[in-house]
């Protein structure tokens, strides 16, 4: 089966703490005067046939944010903010589709591509998980696992690796099949963690 957005649910991670930023829910934060979520989720909306969110703070608030876009608001089943992977996994539960494709609310220049080239990695490779990598102007090449595509099927397996206690995104990714695609734009994988970043961004 060739994959297509009517298979996927895109899923936009707003669920943290915010502790870089003094606490705030990071996802509300203005830029160009919207809030960075809504560029996610802009974004996001024509890659993929439906739309969620995760959040644990302010669910009006981004019940109003999805409501164009009919995303619908759902929180950790996990107490006490235990990371991305408590995200995904509402995602995963709450998802229509066979497959996710999760991105961070704080990054609002993600490619118009990401679906696409995800789906057409896990596909021809068969995996479970399709991933994001860049490489920087010095030859580094960075991670961004949060930027993934996954089979809702590997639901039962993520929420028994919560259970134990486990929260490393990338240990998870270990125990599938997961493929990691170069991205040759880093800038589009920009996530903004400070204030200062976003006062950065804004004047660009």
């Amino acid at each position: 089966m060739t994959l297509t957005r009517e298979h996927i649910t895109g899923l936009v991670l707003a669920g943290g703490r915010g502790m870089r930023m003094g606490g705030v829910d990071k996802g509300l934060q203005q830029l160009h005067g919207e809030p960075l979520a809504s560029h996610v989720l802009k974004r996001l909306a024509p890659q993929t046939g439906a739309l969620l969110i995760s959040a644990n703070r302010h669910p009006d608030v981004y019940s109003t944010l999805g409501a164009p876009f009919g995303a619908k608001v759902h929180a950790d089943t996990l107490p006490g903010f235990p990371g991305p992977l408590a995200g995904l996994l509402a995602g995963l539960r709450a998802a229509g589709t066979a497959y996710v494709l999760s991105a961070p609310c704080d990054t609002p220049g993600l490619p118009a591509e990401l679906a696409a080239r995800l789906a057409q990695a896990l596909d021809s490779n068969q995996a479970d998980i399709a991933t994001v990598t860049t490489t920087d102007a010095e030859g580094h090449i960075s991670l961004h696992p949060v930027f993934a595509l996954l089979r809702i099927s590997l639901a039962d397996d993520l929420a028994a690796f919560l259970e134990a206690g486990e929260r490393k995104v990338r240990a998870w990714y270990a125990r599938h099949k997961t493929v990691e695609v170069a991205f040759t734009d880093e800038r589009a994988f920009y996530n903004i963690n400070s204030l200062q970043e976003l006062a950065d961004l804004e004047r660009c």
